[in-house]
């Protein structure tokens, strides 16, 4: 595989000379900006109870509060590819921020379930440009040190996800409106940071030499095709991540663990998660992301098969989550260099990781319970054996073969 000297390399060609996107307090903000991003994500579940109750509701209706906040996310992902690179960067951040804030506010003030959704919508829609923006932005900001920076990032969506919950359980369900309010209000101080992002992030940069072979980039299959694989790593790591937060209280509980033990260990498979990428950040300097890819997903995999084993089961969805922590940011900078000249690829993988989140429950649901509960490490760990073999697919093209033909 890639030692880190050629992907150091390649990571710094995707940066144009003396150019910094980030000055230190909008890094720190940006930072905070996930933080929020993941705790609005996380909201919506703990508060269904007294959406239940405020608006008489089912089960199934009160969960399209979250349905709709995906759905504005996928589309502000695809807004802001759009319009990447024809207003300053700073110009849609700041109305990221505050789609997400009026959003937000107006989720919480809503008189009616109609309105409720369509707030979500709108807050989604800022959400999906924050989320898409910054993640591009420190895909190409930060030279050799992207993808560390970009676990660093990713890591805070962990704690706002983490938080979220946390906070509806310390001041009530009830309180929810109020909770919505305070997020939107906490949107605001981060406009004033934006002053510190550069306006037009830099093109990548190719040096003579490079002609016939950016360092990194896959080769030796159509442009189409690397995609498509980027698109399959990520739709189905996003559906174990989903996965394995929404069935290991149900398998566990199946083998005979208490309900108690079992949502704990749920929480520590979350914060696993958040942990590995902090725990991943400088580990990124030294290896190329195709081998930190490659042993996360045979790491994955190997988990999984032990989840099966009753007396190891919570200890091996912990490390799950260790595991599949880098996947999703490490991977933005080996697409960046991958296919360098397909400027939307970032946006059609973390789209596409959306959609994969909302459509993987189900999937994951109707396979699960053809088999019984108990082959929920079995479906899981085939899901993830397909993520080592889609990345095996990335490694060897990149080793082999001819250019990648430019987007047309």
């Amino acid at each position: 595989m890639p030692d880190r000297s050629t992907a150091q390399r390649a990571e710094a060609a995707s940066t144009a000379s003396g150019t910094r996107l980030f000055s230190p307090t909008a890094t720190v903000a940006s930072c905070a900006g996930f933080v929020l991003i993941g705790a609005l994500q996380a909201l919506y579940g703990p508060a269904i109870p007294a959406l239940r109750e405020d608006f008489g509701l089912s089960p199934a209706a009160a969960g399209l509060g979250l349905s709709a906040h995906f759905v504005g996310g996928v589309a502000g992902v695809l807004v802001f590819d759009r319009l990447l690179g024809r207003i300053g960067n700073r110009r849609i951040l700041g109305a990221s921020y505050l789609l997400m804030a009026v959003g937000a506010a107006g989720f919480a003030l809503a008189p009616d379930w109609p309105a409720a959704l369509a707030m979500a919508l709108l807050a989604g829609l800022g959400f999906g440009g924050i989320d898409y923006g910054l993640n591009q932005l420190f895909a190409v900001g930060f030279g050799r040190r992207s993808a560390a920076m970009l676990n660093v990032l990713n890591a805070h969506f962990g704690i706002g996800a983490v938080l979220g919950p946390a906070l509806v359980g310390a001041v009530g369900a009830d309180h929810y409106p109020a909770l919505f309010l305070a997020f939107a209000a906490a949107n605001l101080p981060l406009l004033l940071c934006l002053r510190g992002v550069h306006g037009r992030a830099p093109q990548p940069t190719r040096d003579a030499g490079d002609t016939d072979r950016a360092p990194g980039s896959v080769l030796g299959r159509s442009l189409g095709s690397v995609l498509a694989v980027f698109v399959t790593l990520y739709v189905l790591h996003v559906g174990i991540e989903a996965g394995v937060g929404g069935w290991e209280p149900t398998h566990l509980e199946a083998v005979g663990y208490g309900a108690g033990l079992s949502a704990t260990a749920t929480s520590v498979y979350w914060l696993m998660m958040t942990a590995g990428r902090f725990l991943v950040a400088p580990i990124t300097l030294r290896f190329s992301a195709e081998s930190i890819i490659t042993v996360s997903c045979a790491g994955m995999t190997a988990c999984l098969a032990l989840a099966a084993v009753p007396g190891v089961a919570p200890y091996a969805y912990a490390g799950v989550g260790l595991f599949i922590a880098p996947i999703f940011p490490t991977g933005l900078p080996w697409l960046h260099r991958a296919a360098p000249r397909a400027r939307r690829a970032g946006a059609l993988v973390i789209a596409a990781s959306m959609v994969g989140g909302v459509v993987a429950g189900p999937a994951l649901g109707r396979a699960i319970e053809s088999l019984g509960v108990r082959s929920v490490p079995l479906v899981l760990g085939t899901v993830s054996a397909l993520c080592l073999a889609a990345t095996l697919w990335l490694v060897r093209a990149a080793a082999t073969g001819s250019p990648v033909p430019p987007a047309r």
